[in-house]
C-alpha cells in the first residue's frame, strides 16, 4: 500500500503553491541606478535608494492580488534608523500578466553621524490573500566617522589644521603669528533626553604661557536637538588669527563642555606652538 499512498500524494505537490519570495533586491546610489556591489561603502547622510520584486504571491478568485510590506534600515547593533515604512500592493493581474512581479521601491536616509558597520534593510512581505509571509534582510556597508564611545562626557578627536577648508589635521600643531587657528572635535558621553533629546554646549578660551587668558568664546555654542536615530557625537570647531605682535610660545585651548540632560561638565586642554 505505501507505494500506492505516494503515487497518490505526488500530484499534490506537483500542484502545490509557490513559496512567496522577496527577490532582486537592490541599493543604488541614484534612483533607477546600477546596483551597488556588497563591498561599497556608503557614507552618513546619504541617500539610498532601494527597490526589490515579490514573487510566489496568490491571486483571489477574481485575479486580484493583496500585499501588504514594509521596510526599515538598521544600524550594526539593530537600532533602527528610521521609522518604519509601511505600504500595499492591490492590483488585478490578467493572464498577460502571469510573469509580473510586483516591486517595492522607496528610499533610505542614513543619519548624518552614524558609525562604520554593516547595516542592514529589512523588508516583510504579508500576502494577504494566501496568509502567508517572507522576510529577508538586505545587507550594506557605511564608513563613517570613528568616535571612541563614552559612558561620562568628553571631547574626543581634538584636531588643529590651518585652515577652514583643511581635511588634514597637522601633524604637529605650530603656528606663527598673523596665523589663523582652526580646530575641529567631537563631544560624546552626553546623556539623551525625551526623543533623543541632545542638550550640549560648550565654550573655548585661548591661555598664554603665564596663564594669563587672552580669549574667551563671547556665548557657547551650542546643539539642541531631537532625531529618530540618536545622535552618536556632536561634531563642534573654534577659530581665531593669532595677532602679528603674539609672542612665541606654548598656548593652551580649553575647551568647557556642559549636557543639560544629565547635568555634567567636562574641560580639556590642548596646545599649540607659536614661533
Amino acid at each position: 500500500m505505501r507505494p500506492i499512498l505516494i503515487l497518490a500524494l505526488f500530484p499534490a505537490f506537483l500542484c502545490a503553491a509557490p513559496a512567496l519570495e522577496i527577490v532582486k533586491p537592490i541599493v543604488s546610489q541614484m534612483e533607477g541606478g546600477v546596483p551597488d556591489p556588497l563591498s561599497f561603502d556608503h557614507v552618513p547622510g546619504e541617500v539610498l535608494f532601494f527597490s526589490c520584486r515579490i514573487a510566489g504571491y496568490s491571486k483571489s478568485p477574481e485575479a486580484q492580488v493583496h500585499l501588504a510590506f514594509s521596510v526599515q534600515p538598521f544600524d550594526s547593533k539593530g537600532v533602527p534608523l528610521s521609522e518604519i515604512y509601511k505600504n500595499e500592493i492591490s492590483d488585478e493581474v490578467s493572464v498577460q500578466d502571469k510573469e509580473w512581479m510586483p516591486k517595492i521601491a522607496t528610499e533610505i536616509a542614513i543619519p548624518p553621524l552614524v558609525a562604520s558597520g554593516s547595516y542592514k534593510i529589512v523588508v516583510k512581505v504579508h500576502d494577504l490573500i494566501a496568509k502567508t509571509s517572507a522576510e529577508v534582510p538586505v545587507p550594506f556597508l557605511v564608513r563613517g566617522h570613528e568616535v571612541e564611545p563614552s559612558d561620562t562626557l568628553t571631547v574626543r578627536n581634538f584636531r588643529f589644521f590651518r585652515g577652514e577648508e583643511d581635511t588634514q589635521a597637522l601633524a604637529k600643531p605650530v603656528y606663527k603669528p598673523g596665523d589663523g587657528v582652526w580646530t575641529k572635535f567631537d563631544i560624546t558621553g552626553y546623556k539623551f533626553g525625551d526623543k533623543n533629546k541632545v542638550d550640549v554646549s560648550y565654550v573655548t578660551s585661548v591661555i598664554a604661557p603665564g596663564g594669563k587668558v587672552l580669549w574667551t568664546q563671547p556665548e557657547p555654542a551650542a546643539d539642541q536637538s531631537e532625531s529618530f536615530y540618536p545622535k552618536r557625537y556632536v561634531p563642534a570647531q573654534m577659530s581665531i588669527n593669532l595677532t602679528p605682535t603674539i609672542r612665541p610660545g606654548e598656548y593652551t585651548i580649553s575647551v568647557q563642555v556642559k549636557d543639560a540632560v544629565a547635568g555634567q561638565s567636562y574641560e580639556a586642554k590642548y596646545t599649540f606652538t607659536v614661533e
